[in-house]
């Protein structure tokens, strides 16, 4: 397959290799689909909500309200991820799994009553079952087959929760070795306090997982419901061969789980960009993946992928609307 893309772009009428790295990008999108000439339209993007019970460890600079503030922002269409989706002509879908308290209705927002309100605290157990980890996996897995059978070929999972980057931590450092210490990063604005309780958190998480003989239960107890949901988006997304466009940390570490529970789920994916936290760079080293951007965002609601998606886009008209050399006549000289 990869040989028979690269001549197709070679006899593009074009020198040789003179898009640099948006061949690379074309070839990357051809093999997630299967096909020379990949489409990015029609796509979309489901960002998926829901809180955590570590926040009440002290983990976050910020309280769990704000995931609910953010969803009514979402829903107004004045958030970072609906500016960038109107700009990238992306439809976005809303869906709550997993917050708490009060709900917050519009057209684009669902509630699947098979989630539980929240996460259990890191700290004092398991933050999930592994009944609520696959309530939360159908959901996504639900959303994606809904995506693609309304016509999507390029899906985007995004994710709303405060205190999320604590749980992607957790998933990073059981599923890929990295130290729990060296996965922790300042999530959305921790100072020295917090950061410093944050580690102690993940690194207890972590090593009560790598205690879990059954590996579902062992990712389901430091995992949030959002990201079971866009595992099971991904593995759906890739069973049935479309491009899986990923954000950036949270969204990374629910393909590693994807990828270890529907093993073969990263051929169809593409990295939009690496984030500013450290633990991204092992995520996707895991993975194989090399990131479409490097501009150290680290907002997550799927704004990564969202500002990567022109450059797919540009990728795929490469590959389906330019002539060919011996349709216009020219012999290559190059």
């Amino acid at each position: 397959m990869i040989d028979d893309i690269r001549a197709h772009l070679d006899a593009l009428a074009k020198p040789r290799g003179a898009m640099g790295r948006l061949e690379a990008l074309a070839t990357e999108l051809a093999l997630t689909q299967g096909r020379v000439e990949a489409r990015t339209s029609p796509r979309r993007i489901v960002l998926f909500a829901g809180d955590h019970g570590c926040v009440g460890e002290g983990v976050s600079a910020w309280p769990s309200e704000v995931t609910a503030m953010m969803v009514a922002t979402i829903l107004s269409g004045r958030a970072t991820s609906n500016a960038l989706a109107a700009a990238a002509d992306c439809p976005l879908r809303l869906v709550d799994v997993g917050m708490i308290g009060a709900r917050v209705d519009g057209p684009t927002f669902f509630r699947d009553a098979r989630v539980a309100d929240g996460t259990a605290p890191l700290g004092a157990g398991p933050a999930m079952t592994v009944a609520q980890f696959d309530a939360a996996w159908s959901v996504g897995a639900e959303e994606a087959a809904r995506a693609m059978d309304e016509g999507a070929v390029l899906l985007i999972a995004g994710e709303m929760g405060i205190g999320n980057t604590t749980p992607a931590a957790c998933v990073t450092a059981l599923l890929t070795g990295l130290d729990p210490d060296a996965a922790v990063g300042r999530g959305a604005g921790a100072d020295d306090g917090v950061l410093a309780t944050k580690r102690r958190v993940v690194a207890s998480a972590t090593a009560r997982a790598l205690g879990t003989t059954e590996l579902r239960a062992a990712i389901a107890s430091i995992a949030g419901h959002e990201i079971a949901a866009m595992a099971g988006f991904y593995a759906t997304g890739a069973a049935r061969g479309e491009t899986l466009l990923l954000d950036g940390y949270v969204a990374t570490a629910a393909a590693l789980i994807a990828e270890r529970l529907a093993p073969g789920s990263v051929r169809s994916m593409i990295a939009g960009h690496r984030s500013a936290e450290p633990g991204h760079g092992a995520a996707l080293a895991a993975l194989g993946l090399t990131p479409v951007l490097e501009w150290e965002m680290r907002l997550g609601e799927g704004s990564g992928a969202l500002t990567a998606l022109p450059l797919l886009d540009a990728a795929s008209a490469l590959l389906c609307d330019v002539v060919r050399l011996d349709q216009i006549g020219a012999d290559r000289a190059d």
